[in-house]
C-alpha cells in the first residue's frame, strides 16, 4: 500500500507545533516502565475497550517529513472531561538513510516502550488495540496537551534510534476521523505486513528473533519470533525482527540461533531453549513454539488472543481482546488475561497474536484447527480463510453456544473431531480418544447405619497456578486424592462403581451426627 501523509478534512479542529520542547511538566525515565494507572487514579482513558484507537508508523522520503512537528486533530487534552474515554490515533512519519518500510513495525512497537517512560502515562498493547491512561497526578503537574506527549515521545525515538533522522507526529482524537483512518489506512497496512511472511517457514531459516519489550510488565517473558510464529502482540514478524536486529543489535530484538531441532512437530530447538533459559533468568529451560500443552510459549500480557482448554469437551477455545462477553468456560477475556499473562507457562491457557492463525504450524502438536471448538464470531470471520474447509463450520461461535452444555450439544450435532478423537494432520497420529457418551454406573443400594463419622472442617478450594518444573513437561492439574475413613461393615452400605468419568470436587464436608435424646 502506498505510504503518504493523511488528509485532514476541512473544518476539523487542529493545532500545530514545530520544534523541540524546552522542558516537560513530567519526568521521563525507564523507571516508569510498568507503572499502572488504576481507574480511580485516571484522568482520561484513550482507546482501550470503549473507544477506537491505533498507532501507525509510515516511512516517507525525507523531503516530506517536517522534523519535530506535531499536529493534534480534535479535542486536546485540556478540553477533555475527567473520567471519560476518547478515541485516539497516533501516526508517525519517519525518514532517514537507513529507514525503510521493513522497519515501520519495529519503530511502531517502540512507541509502547518509549511512552511508558513518561511519568503518569500508561501505554498498553499495540496496533489497533492500544489502551492509554493519563493519571490525575500528571495533569496536576502541568500536562495539558498532546503536543507535550508527542514531542517527548519523538525526542526518545531520535535519541534511542539514531537511524531516525526526521520524525513528525499526528495525534487524532476526532472520533469520525479515527474510525475512517483505522479502516482505510491502518488496517490495510497491518494486513500487508502480516501477509509477507506466509511463504516462509521455520525450516527455511537459520535464526529466529527475540522480543523483550514486554519484560517491564512480564520479567520472565521470552517472546520468540519465527517465520511460523509471530510475536504475541502481533506487531513483530520474523522479517521485522531481522530488520530490527540489523539496525539495533543490542536492542530488544536479537538473533537467536536455532541450534538442533529436538521436536519438529512441537517446534522445539536447542538454541531457543538456551536463549529462553538465559533471558528468563533460569525460570524456563524448554519452549515449544507450536504446542499448547507441552512446554508452551510464555505469555506476556500484550497478546491479542487467549487460547483456553475446556476439559469438558477436550477442546480449545480462542477469545480476542475485543470480545466483551464470557466465553463458554464462564470467564471473560480480562479474567483469563490475569491468569495467562505475566511471562508464565500456564497449562490450559496460551496467549498468541492473531496472525499466528495464518501459520501452517498453528498449534500443530495438539491437532491445530481440528482441536479448536469455539471462537467469537468476529474473530472467526476475520481468520476464516485460514481455517480448513472441513472444520470451519464445526467450530462454534457465541451464536451457537454460550455455555459448556450448549457447546457439547453443538459439537455432537456437527460431529466435531473431538467427539470421536482428534487425528492431527501433521503426522496422522490420533492424539485424543474422543468422548465417552455416558459414564457406566453400577449402583448397589443397601441399608447402611453409620456408627460414627469423624467431623472434619470444610476446606474451601483455592485457585492454584501450575508452573513448570525444570526438566518436567507441563501437565494439566490432577484431581486430588481424597480418602474417607472406612466404616465397619455390617453387611450393608452403598457401593458405587463409576467407570470412564471425570469427577470434579470443590469440597467435602463430613459431620458427626448429633446423638439422639435419651442416648439412643
Amino acid at each position: 500500500m502506498e505510504r503518504k501523509k493523511i488528509e485532514i478534512p476541512e473544518g476539523v479542529k487542529k493545532i500545530e507545533s514545530v520544534g523541540e520542547e524546552a522542558e516537560f511538566p513530567f519526568d521521563i525515565s525507564p523507571m516508569y516502565e510498568g507503572e499502572r494507572i488504576r481507574k480511580k487514579e485516571m484522568y482520561v482513558e484513550l482507546g482501550g475497550t470503549e473507544q477506537p484507537g491505533f498507532e501507525l508508523v509510515m516511512a516517507l522520503p525525507a523531503e516530506e517529513v517536517e522534523d519535530m512537528k506535531v499536529t493534534v486533530v480534535g479535542p486536546d487534552l485540556n478540553e477533555m472531561e475527567e473520567g471519560k474515554a476518547y478515541p485516539y490515533a497516533m501516526i508517525y512519519y519517519v525518514a532517514g538513510s537507513q529507514v525503510e518500510t521493513d522497519l515501520e513495525p519495529v519503530i511502531e512497537r517502540r512507541n509502547h516502550d518509549f511512552q511508558n517512560y513518561l511519568e503518569g502515562y500508561m501505554h498498553l498493547n499495540q496496533r489497533y488495540d492500544i489502551w492509554i491512561r493519563i493519571g490525575k497526578g500528571a495533569i496536576k503537574k502541568g500536562l495539558n496537551s498532546f503536543v507535550q506527549i508527542a514531542k517527548a515521545t519523538m525526542m526518545l525515538f531520535k535519541n534511542e534510534l539514531p537511524f531516525i533522522e526526521k520524525i513528525e507526529a499526528v495525534y487524532i482524537t476526532d472520533a469520525e476521523l479515527v474510525e475512517k483512518l483505522l479502516n482505510e489506512v491502518a488496517m490495510p497496512i497491518f494486513e500487508e505486513r502480516d501477509a509477507r511472511v506466509e511463504a516462509l517457514h521455520d525450516e527455511d531459516v537459520d535464526e529466529f528473533y527475540s522480543c523483550t519489550l514486554c519484560q517491564s510488565f512480564a520479567p520472565t517473558n521470552v517472546c520468540v519470533v519465527s517465520p511460523d510464529r509471530p510475536s504475541l502482540c502481533g506487531a513483530i514478524s520474523w522479517f521485522d525482527g531481522r530488520a530490527a536486529a540489523r539496525v539495533d543489535p543490542e536492542g530488544p530484538n536479537k538473533a537467536i540461533p536455532k541450534g538442533d531441532i529436538i521436536d519438529p512437530i512441537g517446534g522445539e530447538y536447542s538454541g531457543v531453549n538456551e536463549f529462553a533459559k538465559e533471558e528468563s533468568g533460569g525460570e524456563y529451560e524448554r519452549v515449544k513454539l507450536h504446542s499448547f500443552f507441552d512446554y508452551p510459549h510464555t505469555s506476556c500480557g500484550c497478546f491479542e488472543v487467549i487460547g483456553f482448554y475446556m476439559p469438558e469437551v477436550d477442546g480449545i477455545g480462542w477469545v480476542h481482546r475485543g470480545y466483551p462477553e464470557p466465553a463458554p468456560n464462564g470467564l471473560p477475556f480480562s479474567t483469563m488475561a490475569g491468569q495467562t499473562g505475566g511471562g508464565k507457562q500456564i497449562a490450559g491457557f496460551l496467549g498468541i497474536g492473531i496472525s499466528y492463525f495464518r501459520s501452517k504450524k498453528f498449534i500443530q502438536a495438539d491437532g491445530g484447527w481440528y482441536r479448536v471448538v469455539w471462537m467469537p464470531k468476529e474473530l472467526k470471520e476475520r481468520v476464516a480463510k485460514y481455517i480448513p474447509d472441513d472444520i470451519r463450520d464445526k467450530i462454534a461461535t457465541e451464536e451457537d453456544a454460550k455455555t459448556i452444555d450448549e457447546l457439547k450439544e453443538f459439537l455432537k450435532k456437527v460431529d466435531h473431531p473431538v467427539v470421536k478423537g482428534v487425528v492431527r494432520p501433521v503426522d496422522g497420529k490420533k492424539i485424543t480418544e474422543g468422548w465417552v457418551e455416558e459414564a457406566e454406573e453400577e449402583v448397589e443400594e443397601e441399608v447402611e447405619e453409620a456408627e460414627e463419622v469423624a467431623e472434619q472442617p470444610a476446606v474451601a478450594a483455592q485457585p492454584q497456578v501450575f508452573a513448570p518444573q525444570p526438566g518436567q513437561p507441563l501437565q494439566l492439574p490432577a484431581l486430588p486424592q481424597i480418602q474417607i475413613p472406612a466404616q465397619p461393615s455390617a453387611g450393608g452400605g452403598i457401593k458405587l462403581v463409576i467407570k470412564d468419568a471425570k469427577i470434579y470436587i470443590d469440597k467435602i464436608v463430613i459431620r458427626k451426627p448429633e446423638e439422639k435424646k435419651g442416648g439412643k
